[in-house]
């Protein structure tokens, strides 16, 4: 492989809080080893249109504590069709660029693998909210978003012990159920519903109520990823079975933004030069990970072998903290 001089960087899919810090660590340790480097705006759709600027440290000073993403996002459907990866790569070659950091979760993942077939350099990051990239520990953006939804939670829970109600309250998560898990043990929900551990039992979460009730509470919590069941349904069951008054919050996109924590500052900022350093060694087509809190990389196929026999690293957790 030849020396690297040129990379351009983007992030792809959901917005998480971190990915600036990502995008700061590439440009900077990019300049300090004397690469150029070129953002890519909007994802993969960026780089079919060939929307791109050049990156200078000015750029980047100072985004840190910034959520969203400064390259922005996209969610491509145009990149599932080969004639616009073809393009895509095209561009990237037109332009003289060695290899590509993309930033992003399990569709930045699988976009890449596809951009691999086209003679593509790609690097990826784990960068989403979910935590749904299986060969990694940790994805950028999950710590932030599991504090909000907490703050969120604690907040809503003032309100439901002040007036005696039932909380329900929905939180993203997309396929996976860290965020509700997290949200929900930090807040001491009196139930969590989540894809991981969810076989339809209503009657046990009424039970549950219930029997807090006679034990004299007056307010209570449960709190729901999406797409596992439908939360105003709940309420009404709740208010039907037991006559306690149950109001439904659902957090939606507040989760994703705000200012990172640092955990996901810092994860960002490693990460983001861990991938420099791979690029710096040689290697192509790897995913970044963290694996007992240290940075690694895997071949990107095996990264998606992963993905799609969802091997968890946090199984354990999940069968811990929710062991009955």
């Amino acid at each position: 492989m030849s020396d690297i001089r040129k990379i351009a960087v983007l992030t792809s899919g959901g917005d998480a809080p971190g990915m600036n810090s990502a995008v700061r660590a590439v440009v900077v340790s990019a300049i300090n080893r004397g690469i150029e480097i070129v953002g890519v705006m909007r994802g993969y759709e960026g780089l079919i249109d060939w929307e791109t600027q050049p990156l200078g440290l000015a750029d980047v000073r100072n985004i840190n504590n910034q959520g969203g993403t400064i390259l922005f996002t996209s969610r491509s459907e145009r990149f599932l069709q080969k004639e616009y990866r073809e393009q895509a790569a095209k561009n990237l070659r037109d332009h003289d660029i060695d290899a590509l950091v993309a930033i992003g979760g399990d569709g930045t993942l699988r976009g890449a693998i596809a951009f691999q077939n086209e003679g593509i350099n790609t690097i990826c990051i784990p960068g989403t909210i979910d935590r749904d990239v299986a060969c990694s520990e940790y994805t950028l953006g999950f710590d932030t978003a599991a504090n909000t939804a907490m703050e969120a939670i604690d907040r809503i829970r003032d309100s439901s012990v002040s007036h005696g109600r039932c909380s329900v309250v929905e939180v993203m998560g997309r396929k996976r159920g860290y965020i509700a898990l997290w949200a929900g043990m930090a807040t001491s929900a009196d139930a969590i519903i989540i894809p991981e551990k969810w076989d339809g039992d209503y009657d046990s979460i009424i039970d549950t109520i219930k029997a807090k009730h006679a034990d004299g509470r007056n307010s209570y919590l449960v709190v729901v990823a999406e797409g596992v069941t439908d939360a105003p349904e709940l309420a009404q069951m709740i208010l039907d079975k037991t006559g306690i008054e149950s109001r439904v919050s659902v957090l939606g996109y507040i989760q994703r933004g705000g200012q990172p924590t640092a955990k996901d500052r810092m994860y960002g900022s490693l990460m983001g030069a861990y991938a420099v350093d791979v690029l710096k060694k040689n290697k192509a087509n790897r995913m970044i990970a963290i694996k007992n809190d240290i940075l690694i990389d895997y071949d990107i196929k095996e990264a998606i072998d992963i993905q799609n026999n969802q091997i968890d690293s946090f199984q354990y957790e999940l069968s811990k903290l929710l062991a009955e």
